[in-house]
């Protein structure tokens, strides 16, 4: 499999793609007057501890205070778990975020008491950008991750990427670690320092434990709420997340980032800069290697399979629902035989649109439905292997009886769907406007609380051009009426800047708006 990633800097924002054999996988949005906070570590104030939520809220100079749970709390124990995790220890902070479960339910977890204050000044990271209305939420467990390792400050233990097959690899990296580890701090051994020399691994340590002693020094003289240490740029945590052996291209489109990736490449794998190139093509970037065409697709609410089959992807407040159609299918099979094989291609879809759109939180999809509780196990294992590609940490349960998955995957970032696009002011984000008739029915009730408060009998109405089509052609009469009854003359007069359902009117005598005098 061919692995590039591509990264174009516009006037307003820097945009990076990953793909697989050329099709996208993942892909970012970076903002440079919205820098992401995840990684960041602030002196903050605590503003209000509150046993009852099992939380804190900690002020740490932002516009909403932070939400800090009591499991974030001086807990190193999911340290020595994340280190022995099934999955990739490259972000083993977010390994602790899951709730436990047994027989795929949640087993209760019992009140956590912390000493903690009104007023008291704490060092927390952020794990979690702030959205919808929501504060950041932070950890006490600090983590500072480079290319290769993973820098636990106020710990003492190795832990190794359990993605490091190797027992012979395992005890030379430990050996290695054991002999240049200070006892105040702890490491996490990513899977890229797999092969890699003694050198390379002690200089990725260096420049960890540097920024630690210098952020460590800030933090005691820093007057909170203020940021002590600010992540790298999205395009460095790409090369340090996402640069690995199997990468075989990484494009860039700008000369002072090319330039800048090129010198932070040389410290921490320098065996890796051969495969980083300058674009110089005259056709834009996304646009040569059709990255803009598939970023458009991901922005669509239909996906279309191969089979003919579809899937429809909807957002709400509480969880995002997906739903499996078959669409224009055809199948050779009786109606179970069918099914299953609609449910498997769409399971494999569904977890390569989770990971690109990157969709957080809880997601529930409506496969159809299954007879047999053997094909229903055969969908939610195909689901669970395609997961395994997706770096985002998840939880899933079996397909119930009704024909539903229930799953939840990790969100850290604004969702593609958020980065990419603003909430319609016209429908406000519910993607539907008001009816014709519904609108003629808004305005006749206005027209009526107008009289009980004005005088005025002259009015000029002013709507969307298809609304004024709509009343010319279909409901001439019933305007007609409409002014008879209410003794006031009406000249409508089209507006293409107003939305299909708004309407505004003005006192003919003086031109004054009165739509919100009523």
């Amino acid at each position: 499999m061919r692995k590039e990633i591509f990264v174009s800097e516009t006037a307003s924002e820097r945009r990076i793609a990953l793909q697989d054999d050329g099709v996208l996988v993942e892909f970012y949005v970076e903002k440079p007057d919205e820098m992401g906070m995840v990684g960041n570590i602030y002196k903050g104030k605590v503003e209000n501890v509150l046993p009852g939520m099992q939380a804190a809220f900690v002020d740490i100079g932002q516009e909403i205070n932070a939400f800090l749970p009591f499991s974030e709390i001086n807990n190193p124990e999911y340290l020595k778990e994340a280190s022995t995790s099934e999955e990739e220890d490259d972000e083993p902070r977010n390994k602790r975020n899951g709730k436990k479960r047994r027989n795929g339910k949640p087993v209760p977890q019992k009140d956590i008491e912390v000493e903690l204050q009104k007023n008291q000044e704490i060092l927390v990271q952020v794990i979690k950008e702030p959205f919808s209305g929501k504060g950041p939420r932070v950890t006490t467990n600090l983590a500072i991750p480079g290319h290769l390792l993973v820098l636990i400050p106020n710990a003492n233990f190795i832990g190794i990427s359990k993605k490091i097959w190797d027992k012979y690899e395992k005890r030379r990296l430990r050996k290695l670690i054991r002999g240049f580890l200070p006892n105040d701090v702890g490491v996490i051994v990513r899977t890229e320092s797999e092969g890699k020399s003694d050198t390379v691994i002690k200089k990725d340590f260096d420049i960890l434990l540097k920024q630690w002693r210098t952020l460590e020094r800030k933090g005691e003289s820093a007057e909170a709420p203020d940021i002590i240490f600010e992540d790298i740029e999205t395009v460095s945590t790409v090369i340090r997340d996402l640069l690995s052996d199997d990468i075989s291209k990484f494009l860039i489109d700008s000369r002072k980032l090319h330039r800048q990736t090129h010198n932070y490449m040389q410290n921490v794998a320098p065996e890796m800069t051969s495969r980083l190139e300058l674009y110089r093509g005259k056709t834009p970037l996304f646009t040569h290697h059709k990255i803009d065409e598939q970023v458009a697709k991901s922005m669509r609410r239909n996906v279309w399979l191969k089979s003919g089959a579809y899937i429809i992807i909807e957002h709400t407040e509480a969880m995002v629902v997906i739903d499996v159609n078959s669409g224009r299918f055809v199948g050779k099979g009786n109606h179970e035989a069918n099914s299953l094989k609609i449910n498997l291609e769409a399971a494999k879809a569904v977890a390569q649109q989770l990971r690109l759109r990157d969709i957080g939180g809880l997601i529930v999809i409506d496969f159809i439905d299954l007879q047999e509780d053997a094909n229903k196990k055969k969908v939610y294992n195909e689901l669970r292997r395609e997961l395994k590609k997706d770096r985002a940490k998840m939880a899933v349960s079996p397909i119930s009886d009704f024909g539903l998955l229930e799953m939840t995957r990790q969100r850290v970032r604004l969702s593609l769907r958020d980065s990419l696009s603003d909430v319609c002011p016209t429908c406000n984000g519910s993607g539907r406007v008001l009816s014709k008739d519904a609108v003629i029915s808004e305005i006749d009730s206005w027209v009526r609380n107008f009289r009980i408060k004005r005088r005025d009998r002259r009015l000029t109405l002013k709507l969307h051009p298809e609304m004024v089509d709509y009343l010319e052609e279909s409901k001439k009469k019933v305007m007609r009426k409409f002014m008879w009854k209410n003794f006031v003359h009406i000249n409508v007069t089209s507006d293409e800047t107003l939305g299909p359902s708004e309407y505004r009117f003005f006192a003919r005598k003086n031109g004054k708006e009165v739509t919100q005098e009523v």
